[in-house]
């Protein structure tokens, strides 16, 4: 029954496609003509005004690499000696030419003392892409380099000479007009315009003060359609909410230094994310590693937090995440379906999923799939979480082929309703779930109900599977629980081959206990800055009827403390 209405959604999006396709095409046309790159000219930027400041923290060693000539980006290093143009020939990865092309490197630059080096660098870049690059100018790198140059701008400019701070401010300016005129982003719009902003705060003279007119009013409609009430970002991607609240740090603090008042609007947007982001944070300083966002960096986020405001109430389902705390444990738990549409590009479809720590040990996590990760699809569905997976089917896939190209790998076929309902008393903590995203191919209703006991610090689990009214004509399906490891916990499967001890940095044992058929430690990997490390899963398997259902009951408990 499901299938017409996927046929019809199939239709649709390639209709959209087609249209978006030939929007872009023209206006890829006029951009990349003469009309476009003479009106990014005027007005003339005349010099720097302000430095804004970037709050997310730098590394000084790794500028100082890049001063003797070995520039690490995106995990990967490209050798081009003191004073090489690394502009000038191929870079190693798509990854690292994006990073490289983003001005990923100025900050870390700076804090070494570099400023010298940096204005090198980005006047190299001037020569070889400032007209016109497919690549270079496409918002994909140009967002960010806007932003990194507009931190950095005036700093690189007082190293130079003064021919040279009016050429770097001039491209500043004409990126800036460039990126205004882009079509407008759903997802990225508001870090767009953000960086046009800071583009404007940083500038002096009418270039700066037209940029900031026109940014900021854009801006603060991108961000009623970015942020949500509650203060998580509308994708639900934790650190896409952390990484908006620090450009708009950025923003508040150019506006600072003009004597530019922060308009309302701005600020209680800063303060929603900013309260989202403090509820966000587990014990160990990071973030959840879900819905197309890694866990990002303990020092990045506490960066954030220094804009705290008050948090929501810490039982609330802040961004759709439920979060469950008792005696040595903290659960986060996707309890809500994923963004819809053009927000779902970075989405994944993993209902329920959980992650643990004890204490600042992160026990169970998931594959933390980004953008940044370039990792296969299949990562972004179920079996990518710590969650269930049923039968050989999915709750949400990323769209391929030739509409994702246009539209964007965004999740299709997912589930469309999340219940959840949580309750405590002095024994415990309770969270039942269920949805229907696996009604439509197996006819039954995954509810899943967490418990965590405060007497005996534990968790337990328990996954029922539970056939429709008219149940379907029995079949034998194979179901499976996923629990993704952090890279650091140690994993051994017990003598009676079904309970596993996991051991942290911290070495607190714990036993995940369980009733399924089968127990198998499986290969995983997980995301950290973009790279993948290799870690295991605890995968408990086992069989069940459609017309019966079935369920599989599993627990967390502390075992003996090492001696």
């Amino acid at each position: 029954m499901a299938r017409p209405r996927a046929t019809g959604q199939a239709n649709g999006l390639w209709l959209a496609a087609l249209v978006a396709g030939l929007r872009r095409q023209a206006v890829d046309e006029w951009l990349n003509g003469p009309l476009h790159r003479a009106a990014i000219e005027r007005p003339r930027a005349t010099g720097w005004a302000a430095q804004p400041r970037d709050p997310r923290p730098a590394d000084p060693a790794l500028g100082q690499s890049i001063i003797e000539g070995a520039i690490v980006l995106a995990g990967e290093t490209l050798e081009v000696g003191p004073g090489g143009d690394p502009f000038a020939g191929a870079s190693p990865s798509r990854a690292f030419a994006l990073a490289l092309h983003r001005f990923a490197w100025a900050p870390a630059l700076l804090a070494a003392g570099g400023a010298a080096e940096a204005l090198r660098l980005a006047l190299a870049w001037e020569r070889g892409f400032g007209r016109w690059n497919r690549f270079a100018w496409d918002a994909e790198a140009l967002e960010r380099r806007v932003f990194n140059l507009a931190c950095a701008g005036q700093a690189m400019a007082a190293a130079g000479r003064p021919a040279d701070a009016a050429r770097l401010a001039q491209s500043l300016a004409r990126q800036a007009r460039h990126l205004l005129a882009l079509p407008a982003s759903i997802v990225r719009g508001a870090d767009a315009l953000a960086a046009v902003a800071v583009a404007g705060c940083a500038l002096d003279g009418p270039a700066g003060e037209r940029l900031r007119a026109a940014a900021l009013p854009r801006l603060l409609a991108a961000l009623d359609a970015a942020v949500r009430p509650d203060g998580a970002h509308v994708t639900r991607s934790p650190e896409a909410g952390l990484e908006l609240l620090l450009d708009l740090m950025a923003l508040e603090d150019g506006l600072g230094q003009r004597g530019v008042p922060l308009p309302p609007p701005l600020a209680a947007a800063i303060a929603r994310l900013s309260g989202a982001t403090e509820a966000l944070t587990l014990g160990d300083g990071r973030l959840p590693g879900m819905q197309g966002g890694e866990p990002s960096r303990a020092d990045r986020v506490a960066a954030a937090r220094l804009h705290e405001r008050a948090p929501a109430d810490p039982d609330a389902a802040v961004g759709g995440y439920a979060r469950l705390k008792g005696p040595g444990l903290e659960v986060i738990v996707d309890a809500a379906a994923p963004a819809e549409g053009a927000w779902s590009v970075a989405a994944c479809g993993q209902p329920m999923a959980i992650e643990v720590l004890s204490g600042r040990d992160r026990l169970i996590a998931s594959t933390a799939w980004s953008p940044a990760a370039q990792g296969p699809a299949a990562l972004r569905m179920a079996a990518g979480g710590s969650t269930v997976t049923l039968g050989l089917g999915h709750v949400g896939a990323p769209l391929s082929g030739g509409a994702a190209r246009v539209l964007g790998a965004r999740l299709v076929g997912g589930i469309t309703r999340l219940a959840a309902a949580r309750r405590e008393n002095d024994a415990g903590i309770w969270l039942d779930m269920a949805h229907d995203g696996w009604r439509a191919t197996t006819g039954l209703t995954h509810e899943r109900r967490l418990f965590i006991d405060k007497g005996a610090g534990e968790l337990r689990g328990e996954d029922r599977f539970v056939p429709s009214e008219s149940p379907r004509a029995g079949a034998s399906l194979p179901v499976a629980i996923w629990f993704h490891l952090h890279p650091d916990v140690d994993a051994s499967l017990a003598r009676d081959a079904r309970s596993v001890l996991l051991r942290g940095p911290s070495a607190i044992g714990w036993w995940l206990r369980n009733d399924a058929g089968e127990v198998h430690l499986e290969a995983s990997v997980h995301h950290e800055d973009g790279r993948p490390r290799r870690t295991r899963a605890v995968v408990m398997r086992g069989r069940l009827r459609t017309d019966r259902g079935g369920r599989i009951r599993w627990k967390l408990t502390l075992a003996e403390p090492p001696r």
